[in-house]
């Protein structure tokens, strides 16, 4: 089929990160880490850090690295459970982000599928959903239980637009951070990057559209351009 005659999909389903991008989860968590490599005399620099957001896969393990800053062994047990209390003290002072809620209430106004994946585990997502009033927006939920290779690895992606009934040409991937858009690309939906705080000077290229919020651009826009994109890069695909 040429590409002056094939058709533009229509977009049937949204797909959305959880950390950082519904809720920011991802400040907290690095908050309380820095507090306690401080505590410990030494530090966490942010571009160490960022590298595990949005995966699991990351392969650096903040309690070796916190024992060769401080010169010293830990209790790694006492310091995951200092860990834990201070993200659930931090956590209470995150609202939902802004613009979230209104997205998910038109998408069902539409008739979308809504589907989240995560590399966080499902304990952790779902419970925080419940927690904020939003797991029943939710048709489909993927997270690292599901999967041997969390994001950037496509797999969460795969699953999701494939439990949803949808091709992913016919998915938008909402994502604040390189990893995760990564994951969306390889499978292949067409992606919008929402940074927070901490993702907002990494590297985005992999976004289609990079928008302030969530709600920044009206969604039957994001729709159209969605699928006027994903349409032509089928059809020069086609052709």
């Amino acid at each position: 089929m040429s590409a002056t005659t094939a058709p533009a999909p229509r977009i049937r389903a949204l797909v959305f990160d959880f950390d950082g991008l519904i809720i920011d989860t991802e400040t907290p968590e690095y908050q309380a880490w820095q507090e306690i490599f401080t505590a410990h005399g030494t530090t966490l620099p942010l571009q160490t850090w960022v590298r595990c957001i949005g995966t699991a896969d990351h392969g650096w393990d903040p309690y070796a690295a916190l024992e060769a800053g401080s010169g010293h062994q830990v209790d790694r047990a006492a310091v995951r459970a200092e860990r834990r209390a201070r993200i659930q003290t931090l956590m209470r002072e995150q609202p939902v982000r802004p613009g979230v809620e209104n997205v998910l209430r038109q998408a069902q106004q539409l008739g979308l599928r809504i589907g989240l994946a995560s590399s966080s585990n499902l304990e952790w997502v779902s419970g925080h959903l419940r927690d904020y009033g939003l797991l029943q927006h939710f048709d489909v939920l993927r997270t690292s239980d599901d999967v041997a290779r969390t994001k950037p690895d496509p797999a969460l992606y795969r699953l999701a637009v494939e439990a949803l009934g949808v091709r992913p040409d016919e998915a938008i991937a909402f994502e604040d951070s390189p990893n995760g858009l990564a994951a969306a690309k390889a499978a292949g939906l067409f992606r919008v990057a929402v940074p927070n705080p901490m993702t907002r000077q990494l590297n985005l290229d992999d976004a289609d559209v990079v928008l302030p919020s969530i709600d920044a651009m009206p969604l039957q826009k994001l729709l159209a351009l969605a699928g006027d994109r994903l349409g032509r890069v089928g059809s020069t695909e086609a052709s």
